[in-house]
Formats: C-alpha cells, structure tokens, sequence
C-alpha cells in the first residue's frame, strides 16, 4: 500500500555566487597592462513548481534537503563564470508554503505555478 504524506518540513538552500577573478593583464612591452578579471557565475535558486503528475509529499518526507549548485568563478580575460543551473522541485497541486512560525508565504494552485523558495546569491565582481 502506497504512502501518502501531506506534510513536510524542507530545508532549502540556494547556491552561492561565484568569485570574481582578480587579473591583470600581461603582454610584452606592456608588463602592467589594466585588469583583466571576469565576474562569478549566479547561483542557482531553489524553484517549487506545480507538477500535475505529482500527487504526494513522499519524496521530500525522505530526502528532506534541497541544495542549488554554486556558480562557477570568473577567469582572466574579461571571461565572467558560469550561472548555476535552478534546482526545480515538483510539488502537487495545493501545496501551501509556510514559515517555521506557521505564516502562508503562498499557495500554489495551477499547473506550473512557481515559487522561489531561496533565490541563488550574485557572483563576485572581478
């Protein structure tokens, strides 16, 4: 017999930013040319979407943590690191996001509806 959960607490947690690049460029005859340095990469944010397939909570009953990636650094050059990927959590229809103290935050009603549950921090300047 199938389970059936319909409440459960998740820990979200958004990536971190990248680090910025601090270069400065080289070339002969110009030993001290300027910086050079590219900007981190964004990271990723954690995202609950309204799946129609989804019909219970069971899966965050067991796996309750939920991580974005971090964004990657920046490189000499001016090349500015890469964003991470959102982390899309599906969640069935009705789902009511709430604080620890109990405030609604949303209700999630519709296909496709999304809330972010922890948005992913901004890369740093090189």
């Amino acid at each position: 017999m199938p389970k059936f959960v319909d409440r459960v607490v998740v820990h979200a947690t958004a990536g971190a930013g990248g680090n910025g690049c601090a270069s400065v460029h080289r070339e002969k005859f110009k030993p001290l040319g300027g910086p050079d340095g590219g900007n981190g990469g964004r990271g990723g944010s954690v995202v609950l979407v309204v799946d129609p397939g989804v019909h219970t909570l069971l899966d965050f009953h067991h796996r309750p943590h939920a991580a974005a990636r971090n964004g990657k650094q920046g490189q000499g050059g001016f090349k500015a690191g890469a964003n991470a990927d959102d982390l899309e959590l599906a969640v069935p229809d009705g789902t009511v996001v709430m604080t620890s103290d109990g405030e609604v935050l949303a209700d999630l009603v519709g296909p496709g509806t999304r809330f972010v549950a922890a948005a992913g921090g901004r890369g740093g300047l090189g």
